[in-house]
């Protein structure tokens, strides 16, 4: 069923009284949104292994199943390697887990908006607790990765679509979704662990996260006070056009006085949806904000799956595998922090980030080459700052994308520039491959 016209108020009226609740139940909708979209593709790979590592089978599947565990095992007894190397890099699991996300990426926003948001919000619910529940129930090999494939289709398609969804709300939601995808790494780890320490089984872990998925749903249904011209269960071409534009720029005028008038009227602007020759002149604007996040992606995943695994300290207080889980808990930590600091600073030149982060990595390369690091400490910050680096690049990139993207065209806009952080990632794993096979024949 449709929402009733009278549950949404007139937008420059949500901004005033009854009007703040509004705004924070959106933003509070919208991070729970990001924390659900990215949750099951965290939780989903050491959850594979442990299930796998229960599974009674022939040494060639358990060859496999180590392929799904992002830590690695300590003290590999064919491995002669100075780097104390996991036999398969942490780059494999990377590359299972983003091909469906980038796949997703590069076709749907072509199509997508054929299909309404609230059968969009179903979708990914039911695929990531299809996820959970493939992994959990797995008899085999391949049952765990079709659950991690299933992981990814939702937190792909999820991003793309909730990005789209902030233009029909105040710019400010955008902060909310950064900052709870952000926090999805941070919790989703630390949840899983939690629970699995208080002894419960990997199965019964996964069976309560299927909270999450019915998280999802509950937040989009029921908390976010969507306007009237948003298409949740069908697309009246007509009524669309009519109304996005007009509701869309009372919204973004409202909610960012910084951002100048207008140039043209929803009066002026052509109605319908864009065609697909719009389309591709739109992806040819979005260049200049794609190609630098891309970069930033591109250098920081390979850090964390071509280089991570090998900044090993030896004789310390940390294990191998331990440094290696503080390495991505204080990674997580950085992108919670710098997606929530949308509010409190805004970084126009995204260039200068991926400079800042493709520094970053060439010098971790080297630290790796010629082992002249002293301490762990010295990479926990640099971690930490890889981390701020990658969540400021993302927030900044869709903040901007919003503000300076034409009306008409900032829908699809959102939803296109996704493209570039998968781009980035699949990219990062191709050359951490190569890179590990290096390290570890030394």
């Amino acid at each position: 069923m449709e929402q009733p016209a009278s549950v949404n108020s007139d937008p420059l009226q949500r901004l005033d009284g009854t009007g703040r609740c509004v705004q924070i139940r959106n933003w509070i909708g919208f991070w729970l949104l990001g924390l659900c979209n990215n949750f099951a593709y965290v939780v989903m790979l050491s959850a594979a292994h442990d299930i796998l590592e229960k599974q009674e089978s022939r040494n060639e599947t358990a060859s496999t199943s180590a392929s799904l565990h992002v830590d690695f095992q300590v003290g590999n007894s064919s491995n002669s390697s100075i780097y104390d190397c996991n036999p398969v890099s942490t780059a494999a699991v990377l590359l299972a887990d983003i091909l469906p996300t980038l796949f997703i990426k590069l076709f749907a926003p072509f199509v997508i908006h054929k299909m309404p948001y609230g059968i969009r919000v179903w979708f990914c619910a039911i695929m990531a607790a299809t996820s959970f529940l493939l992994v959990s129930f797995s008899s085999a090999v391949w049952m765990s990765i079709l659950g991690v494939i299933f992981a990814s289709i939702s937190s792909g398609l999820g991003e793309l679509s909730f990005l789209s969804l902030t233009v029909y709300f105040s710019r400010s939601v955008l902060e909310g979704w950064g900052s709870g995808t952000g926090a999805a790494g941070l919790i989703g780890a630390l949840l899983y662990s939690v629970l699995i320490q208080a002894g419960l089984s990997p199965r019964v872990t996964l069976l309560i996260m299927l909270v999450v998925p019915f998280t999802m749903v509950v937040s989009y249904f029921c908390l976010l006070v969507c306007p009237p011209s948003l298409p949740q269960w069908r697309t009246k071409e007509t009524e669309y056009a009519a109304l996005v534009s007009e509701d869309r720029q009372q919204l973004l005028d409202s909610s960012d006085e910084e951002e100048p008038e207008s140039s043209t009227t929803a009066e002026d602007q052509p109605t319908g949806p864009l065609s697909f020759r719009e389309r591709l002149f739109v992806i040819r604007g979005l260049w200049r904000f794609v190609l630098p996040l891309g970069v930033v992606y591109l250098t920081e995943y390979f850090i964390n799956q071509g280089l991570m695994e090998l900044l090993f300290f030896h004789n310390i207080f940390l294990t191998h595998a331990a440094q290696y889980r503080w390495y991505q808990t204080l990674y997580q930590l950085g992108v919670l922090l710098s997606r929530s600091s949308l509010h409190c600073v805004k970084i126009r030149r995204v260039w200068i980030l991926s400079v800042l982060q493709t520094l970053n990595a060439v010098f971790l390369l080297l630290a790796v080459r010629y082992l002249f690091l002293p301490t762990v400490w010295l990479v926990f910050a640099f971690i930490l700052y890889e981390g701020l680096l990658g969540g400021a690049a993302y927030v900044n990139t869709f903040h901007f994308i919003s503000k300076e993207t034409e009306d008409r065209h900032r829908e699809f806009s959102m939803a296109a520039a996704s493209i570039g952080d998968s781009l980035g990632i699949t990219v990062a794993g191709l050359i951490s491959l190569p890179v590990h096979t290096y390290f570890c024949s030394l």
